[in-house]
């Protein structure tokens, strides 16, 4: 058999089964990123770089419309050097004529742009790529590709969107249980409301990646929920605990994780909130790990919580000033503290908006 003719039974010389292999590979594509995405950001943004390369791109846009208001609330671009996300309302006349008319359902087909509409039950956008003059003209084909990644990326919006609400609920739901427990306990037991920034503003200076931020802030609204598990007598009792009431405090890391567990978008927190009372030299619980070991976010966890404890004071010690408590921090690094994260709370501490934040944990 010629090499001609091996070719042709093996598909790979009909245009035909070459394009549809394409739209196969772009299926793929799409069903990897969307199953390895969790918010509407990243899927966007990582949907625009996709389809610069897979399309042959200049730039890529995706448009979300607020079907009530009638304006753009996200706004992801790539022009294959720069990633650019919005997420700022702005009017739809304000992107010109051919973005309005899609996200009204129409579609755009030219040689320099291609625009196709994003239709759910509830939701509207847009999709567009464009060619600058130096590449071919766009054709009928990359029309069809374009369509794949939209009928693709419409179902995906729709499911991360519902994903969401469902984290919100079940967020809102265990901040009603830790407001319930302020309540009817010790206020020195529960953190104060700038808590979660203060530890937010600490990832973010150690360049945290998004994801990593995200289960920081769940991790610091959680990680001590299985303290309703410790009977409140201990919990508030001045003089020293005994060794089975130290034991009982200690079981409060696993109990938070075992009330947090069956909350699939929660796994990832978890080795956060079980292991926040470890220390840098070895001598914490429950496992007894040592530096690197213990999970970053674990380890942001114990300064901020140590620190609040010191400013805030407990039932059977008074509180320190800022300074005092910034003092003692340095005095425990490296053993109970990361000397890095020491660092960084002190350099952030010199700074006027983190001091104003350490400032608000005492009220």
């Amino acid at each position: 058999m010629s090499k001609n003719g091996f070719l042709s039974l093996m598909g790979m010389s009909n245009p035909t089964s070459k394009r549809y292999r394409l739209i196969l590979s772009a299926v793929h594509m799409v069903y990897r990123l969307v199953n390895s995405t969790y918010t509407v950001k990243e899927l966007t943004l990582r949907l625009t770089r996709l389809l610069c390369q897979f399309i042959h791109a200049s730039s890529a846009n995706v448009y979300l419309v607020d079907p009530v208001k009638k304006n753009v609330v996200i706004w992801a671009s790539f022009d294959n050097q720069i990633n650019i996300w919005r997420d700022k309302p702005r009017d739809l006349e304000g992107l010109g004529d051919d973005v309005l008319s899609v996200t009204r359902g129409a579609s755009v087909l030219r040689e320099n742009c291609i625009g196709l509409p994003l239709v759910t039950d509830d939701y509207l956008g847009a999709i567009f790529v464009r060619r600058d003059g130096a590449k071919e003209p766009f054709n009928d084909f990359d029309h069809e590709m374009l369509s794949v990644f939209a009928e693709q990326v419409v179902t995906a919006i729709k499911n991360l969107q519902l994903q969401q609400e469902h984290e919100k609920i079940i967020l809102g739901t265990i901040a009603s249980i830790s407001n319930l427990i302020k309540k009817q306990s010790y206020a020195g037991l529960t953190h104060a409301p700038v808590y979660p920034e203060i530890v937010r503003v600490i990832g973010t200076y150690l360049k945290v990646n998004t994801d990593g931020l995200k289960q920081l802030e769940y991790a610091s609204l959680l990680h001590d929920i299985g303290i309703i598990e410790v009977p409140y007598e201990i919990l508030t009792k001045r003089e020293a605990l005994s060794s089975k009431e130290i034991s009982i405090i200690h079981q409060h890391t696993a109990q938070s994780v075992a009330l947090i567990s069956p909350v699939e978008f929660l796994k990832p927190v978890l080795p956060i909130i079980l292991h926040h009372h470890e220390r840098y030299d070895g001598s914490g619980y429950p496992s007894g790990l040592k530096k690197e070991q213990i999970p970053l976010g674990a380890r942001i966890i114990s300064v901020v919580d140590a620190f609040e404890a010191m400013v805030r004071g407990r039932p059977w010690r008074p509180s320190l000033t800022i300074d005092a408590a910034l003092a003692e921090l340095l005095k425990n690094s490296g053993m109970q503290f990361d000397p890095k994260l020491v660092d960084a709370f002190h350099k952030l501490a010199a700074q006027k908006k983190f001091r104003k934040l350490l400032s608000l944990l005492k009220s």
